[in-house]
């Protein structure tokens, strides 16, 4: 929950800090520009994240077969659901396919606006409404 409050803030401050110019029309370019810089530096740490958990799982696993803990401990640990990465690959495409539809639509109604930023949002939560219909249908 945290989380989200943050991640509101930090895209709400540019927009407030800008409330007072009311010569402009949509967003200024330079919000924009901190809201994307913003939104690709989160993507990078979420990498570099996934990535030091990927390397943590690998040395824990390669620990447990040196030590020699029992096969029975040992298959319980290191077990993993080919499952999960299934799904992990799917959020991911549906995450993507969802922001590659908002840009599309984006690019074709010019001029950028806070109509863009509603674009993308509406696209991106189809795109997880669509994983969450995938994960309801996957169950049965």
């Amino acid at each position: 929950m945290k989380r989200i409050i943050n991640i509101v803030i930090i895209v709400a401050t540019p927009i407030i800090a800008n409330a007072q110019n009311t010569n402009t029309q949509g967003i200024d370019e330079d919000i924009f520009n901190a809201c994307a810089a913003i939104f690709t530096a989160g993507l990078i740490m979420i990498f570099i994240l996934a990535i030091i958990k990927r390397i943590m799982d690998y040395r824990i696993k390669n620990k447990i077969v040196e030590k020699g803990i029992p096969e029975n401990i040992a298959s319980s640990i290191l077990q993993t659901s080919p499952k999960e990465n299934r799904n992990t690959n799917i959020k991911w495409f549906a995450l993507l396919a969802g922001i590659g539809t908002g840009l599309t639509i984006i690019y074709y109604t010019l001029p950028l606006g806070i109509h863009s930023l509603a674009i993308m949002a509406f696209c991106v939560a189809a795109s997880f409404l669509g994983y969450y219909f995938f994960l309801k249908q996957s169950e049965k």
